[in-house]
């Protein structure tokens, strides 16, 4: 059989042909393979079909429920004011609560002038006093470094201290941060920041080298980080960091008792003091705006201040208000971008994007009793007075709503304009030496409610005060429900 015979040239390039194939169809599946694990991987990290269509047509009904349930709340806030009863507390001997928060549904912490914290249960009444943090030894108004832990250094809940007996300042702020596992308040010494844990209210730390006079109002404007106003005209910020938690945590566990650190202010910023005199130039209230990361505070000379509020203090504006006596709360109503101030008569909502001259103001109707406490919920702006009054703004329809035609009870009532008005109840008040020589052919004393808040029901207000002459010593706490 005759062979036959290939040049070699033909091998190589056959040999060639077939490398080629070979190098080209490895492409080709490997191609086609990872294109097929792209598009697996695209299909996986997608919702399914039935998914897609079942969100597609059930969007619209959840967007229709969130607005159904809007305006529900809306329509609540409106309407339960008028159907409030009022369940008052006994607080013993404690003098003007000024500040109170709702820890959770049934219980609400609060601070009084005799430098008092304490935590009310409002279905048993019941009284828990909590111990107040001390600055570190040796300080008196002078400013030091980062402190060390401090031990229990606790005294007796309530008990006056020298300091407490010089200043009689007490506490004026509690704020709760936005995950509300941190509590903010005044110290022992009023001029400091003291910090706990919650819902456990251990301590953290005290912030106590920032102030020389007493602190009036806190804003917390984030998980971590801090602003207290005081009296001196400064606002601090403070930074309870990762650290001091841990080493706070850790320390209570060594020690078996509670323990605590010193921290030092981030920063100092004094408020602008050119347009008056440097004595009125107190901080005396604080409202953060979260959405646009601004601070607002009120000074006592009548002026209005913003302040950009990340990780440093920087002023953008200062405002004259309409009315400038008694500036003494603030509070700031997000749904509608607007602070309101309140003054010794009336309330004024400002808008920081609009000129001063667009500041509307309302008349309280109490004319020289002061606004001492206002807030927001929903499209209602409740307003304490120093009248022991509860009045009810509708921003909305921009006028406050109308009284019942009859007065279950003796203590809601229509005033001569025919607005619901509620009235805080008798409270307690100390027959002593001042209201003997003073005021003792006086019969009774109204209550200023200097603080209120909601629960998250928005069912729920909770009232506190007690009397409005600086001399007199007495209470108000009760349960509007």
């Amino acid at each position: 059989m005759a062979r036959k015979t290939v040049s070699r040239k033909r091998k190589a390039g056959e040999l060639k042909e077939q490398q080629l194939d070979w190098c080209q169809s490895v492409y080709k599946r490997a191609r086609v393979s990872s294109l097929s694990r792209h598009a697996q991987q695209w299909w996986q990290g997608r919702q399914s079909v039935v998914c897609a269509i079942r969100g597609r047509e059930f969007r619209p009904q959840q967007q229709h429920e969130w607005r159904f349930q809007r305006s529900l709340r809306g329509f609540a806030a409106g309407r339960i004011p008028g159907i409030l009863r009022e369940r008052e507390f006994s607080l013993g001997c404690l003098n003007k609560v000024f500040a109170s928060q709702w820890l959770n549904h049934r219980q609400v912490v609060c601070g009084t002038k005799c430098n008092t914290l304490f935590v009310v249960d409002v279905l048993t009444g019941q009284i828990t006093r909590i111990p107040m943090l001390k600055d570190r030894e040796g300080r008196v108004g002078s400013s030091l470094g980062m402190g060390v832990m401090g031990g229990p250094l606790f005294h007796a809940p309530g008990s006056a201290t020298g300091l407490d007996a010089q200043q009689g300042c007490g506490i004026h702020a509690i704020e709760l941060n936005p995950s509300r596992t941190l509590l903010a308040t005044g110290g022992d010494n009023p001029n400091s920041l003291a910090v706990y844990r919650l819902p456990t209210l251990d301590p953290v730390c005290v912030g106590d080298d920032g102030h020389n006079d007493w602190i009036f109002s806190i804003a917390w404007i984030s998980d971590t980080m801090a602003v207290s106003g005081s009296r001196d005209g400064s606002m601090g910020l403070w930074e309870v960091s990762e650290d001091v938690l841990n080493l706070a945590e850790k320390q209570q566990a060594e020690e078996g008792v509670p323990c605590y650190a010193h921290i030092s202010h981030r920063a100092l910023k004094d408020i602008p003091k050119e347009y008056t005199h440097p004595y009125n130039c107190k901080v005396r209230a604080l409202a953060f705006n979260n959405s646009h990361k601004e601070l607002g505070a009120v000074s006592l000379d009548g002026y209005f201040h913003l302040w950009k509020a990340e990780d440093n203090l920087c002023k953008e504006l200062s405002t004259k208000l309409p009315y400038c006596k008694e500036n003494v709360c603030l509070a700031y109503g997000l749904d509608w971008s607007v602070y309101a101030v309140g003054s010794q008569a009336h309330v004024s909502f400002l808008d920081p994007r609009q000129s001063s001259q667009n500041i509307k103001s309302v008349s309280s109707r109490e004319r020289g009793s002061g606004i001492r406490s206002v807030s927001f919920y929903e499209h209602i702006v409740t307003v304490g007075t120093g009248h022991g009054s509860l009045l009810f703004y509708d921003i909305r329809a921009q006028r406050f709503l109308d009284g019942p035609s009859n007065t279950p009870g003796g203590y809601r009532k229509c005033t001569a304009e025919g607005i619901l008005k509620l009235t805080t109840g008798r409270g307690w008040l100390n027959h002593d030496e001042t209201w003997r020589s003073y005021f003792s052919d006086i019969s009774s004393f109204p209550n200023a409610v200097y603080t209120h808040c909601y629960d998250d029901s928005g069912t729920k207000l909770f009232v506190a005060g007690g009397p409005l002459c600086s001399g007199l010593h007495g209470n108000y706490a009760g349960l509007w429900s």
